[in-house]
């Protein structure tokens, strides 16, 4: 789409507000009741909130934080940051409070919506003093003014709000693999051109729903559920917590369902608790109960009506993919990161190739350097890392984005990922191993949750692993034997230079309260590494599986 013909997310919330005033938009549960709000409804308080803000002393281009879990007012709250010419920062509602502090600071936020928050005692050290405050209408931390109060007390702005392309939209902060967070800027012209054309192609439309719980600050779901929404007009509900999560995805029986390996991998284990494995094979064998058994699955699960399923953020099992498919679920895997508004490759439904993040999206152009490294050129392409130019040049060169992740393309356009440059390590052998290939093996085993694969400077590589909550609960040496079955049949399928001495069974999982999973629920390596780094190099050969205390 050329740029001039692009409309921002102002335009089209403008647009919804004068063809389908009375369309319910937003659906929020409070107390196990959905309030439902229209387009009108939607716009009149994103224009008093914009109007706030503006009483407020914010200016154009002022950073506004965004401090809360997924609800309609996170949405509200983005659209009157737009409205009012300032410029949103999302922040992830389970981070720690020194990480919330950096971003504040280092983007120089002058306002944060705080909101749905689990530990809002413990994040609340990390708003700066100075930092103006306005709660959203939920339990929680102390607040300047109230969400309610605000609304109720300025008249909405008039006309349609007008933001130019190239003014910068939103700095999204990187979930800090390796580091510091590096702030994404994005303009209007990257977000409106990768919604706009994501909902073409995808076929998302007027009669969708989806049900909003992954965090908003991530790219994906900001650009999947709130940013779509607002292309193609589909309705969105929230969960109202963790507890009611299932409850509330039965009740809105979403078209469009996203969601991160992880999570696949507990709605199997939910399934498999209720009806084993060895029992469900046999059911779906037989052509008289097959279909029913897997329709029952997916209403149980809520994912009934599920057209589009789609798993994104980090690697997928294959055999969980299988599993799925059995049950009349086919997920369509996507790539692409926070620099590009994760626009970059996707599996559109009726075309997925197994193995595969699926073909370049229109308007995306991608090629593999000499190194293997996976390149995007693309309009919705960042600006830049805020505030710092020399990490910028590292990553974006003669109008290409360097992504960072190694990949191959297929003759047809298919793109898959190998692994990520930096993650590659060589072993003290002089031979270099791709860690990303061998974990993907592993995780064939549904009692393995987490996995690590390590080895720089070792003979061999080992792998530190974390068995699922089902597993943990089976006895000992039966899981030792099935993990050294595992081991055997990897090692048999993999080149002798990347065979794994031992399976280390770490004896916590990993979670961000202890620093070894980033907010999207990425494993930060080098923290396993150190943490592991004496038991790997005295485990060996002669033991397949080895239990860690910690």
């Amino acid at each position: 789409m050329a740029a001039s013909k692009l409309k921002t997310p102002v335009d089209m919330l403008c647009h919804w507000e004068k063809t389908a005033p009375d369309r319910v938009y937003l659906r929020q549960p409070r107390d196990r009741v959905f309030r439902e709000y229209t387009w009108s409804e939607v716009g009149t308080r994103v224009r008093r909130m914009a109007a706030a803000l503006q009483a407020l002393g914010m200016e154009p281009g002022d950073r506004v934080g965004i401090l809360s879990k997924n609800c309609a007012e996170w949405i509200m709250a983005d659209l009157a940051i737009m409205a009012s010419g300032c410029i949103s920062v999302p922040l992830y509602p389970n981070q720690t409070a020194e990480t919330t502090r950096y971003i504040l600071e280092h983007s120089e936020t002058k306002l944060v919506f705080t909101g749905k928050l689990d530990d809002w005692q413990g994040m609340e050290a990390g708003i700066p003093e100075g930092v103006i405050r306005v709660g959203m209408p939920y339990p929680g931390m102390r607040a300047d003014h109230s969400w309610e109060e605000l609304l109720a007390g300025h008249a909405p702005i008039k006309g349609n709000p007008k933001r130019a392309l190239d003014d910068i939209a939103t700095i999204i902060y990187t979930s800090g693999t390796t580091g510091n967070p590096k702030g994404v800027e994005h303009s209007f012209e990257a977000v409106s051109f990768a919604a706009s054309n994501a909902v073409r192609e995808t076929g998302i439309g007027l009669g969708d729903r989806a049900i909003s719980y992954l965090p908003l600050s991530h790219v994906a779901e900001r650009l999947l559920i709130e940013m779509a929404s607002l292309y193609c007009g589909m309705k969105i509900s929230f969960a109202e917590s963790l507890d009611t999560f299932i409850e509330d995805l039965q009740s809105v029986s979403p078209t469009i369902f996203f969601s991160v390996p992880r999570l696949w991998t507990r709605f199997q284990m939910g399934v498999l608790e209720k009806l084993p494995q060895k029992k469900l094979d046999f059911l779906l064998r037989v052509p008289v109960v097959r279909d029913l058994i897997a329709s029952k699955i997916r209403k149980n699960l809520g994912l009934d009506c599920a057209r589009i399923t789609v798993s994104g953020a980090a690697a997928i099992s294959p055999a969980l993919l299988d599993w799925y498919l059995k049950i009349g679920i086919e997920i369509q895997e996507g790539y692409a990161m926070t620099e590009n508004f994760a626009y970059g490759t996707f599996n559109l439904a009726g075309s997925v190739r197994r193995g595969t993040v699926g073909r370049p999206m229109p308007g995306c152009e991608i090629r593999i350097d000499d190194n293997g490294e996976i390149l995007f050129r693309t309009k919705a392409n960042m600006i830049g890392y805020y505030l710092e130019p020399e990490k910028t040049a590292e990553v974006l060169k003669d109008g290409w984005l360097y992504s960072g992740d190694r990949g191959e393309l297929d003759s047809e356009g298919y793109l898959r990922i190998t692994g990520r440059v930096k993650e590659i390590f060589k072993t003290s052998k002089g031979k270099y191993v791709a860690p990303s290939p061998v974990e993907g093996k592993l995780a064939e085993n549904t009692d393995i949750e987490q996995i690590c694969v390590m080895g720089t400077n070792m003979p061999q590589p080992v792998a530190v692993i974390v068995l699922s909550e089902a597993a943990r609960t089976k006895p000992k040496d039966e899981i030792e034997k099935e993990l050294a079955k595992t081991l055997e049949s990897v090692n048999q399928r993999i080149e002798p230079h990347e065979r794994l001495d031992c399976l280390i069974v770490a004896g916590e999982p990993w979670a961000i309260e202890n620093g070894m999973l980033t907010p999207t629920l990425k494993v930060k390596r080098h923290v396993v590494e150190k943490k592991f780094q004496e038991i790997a190099e005295a485990a060996g050969s002669d033991k397949p599986v080895v239990w860690a205390s910690a």
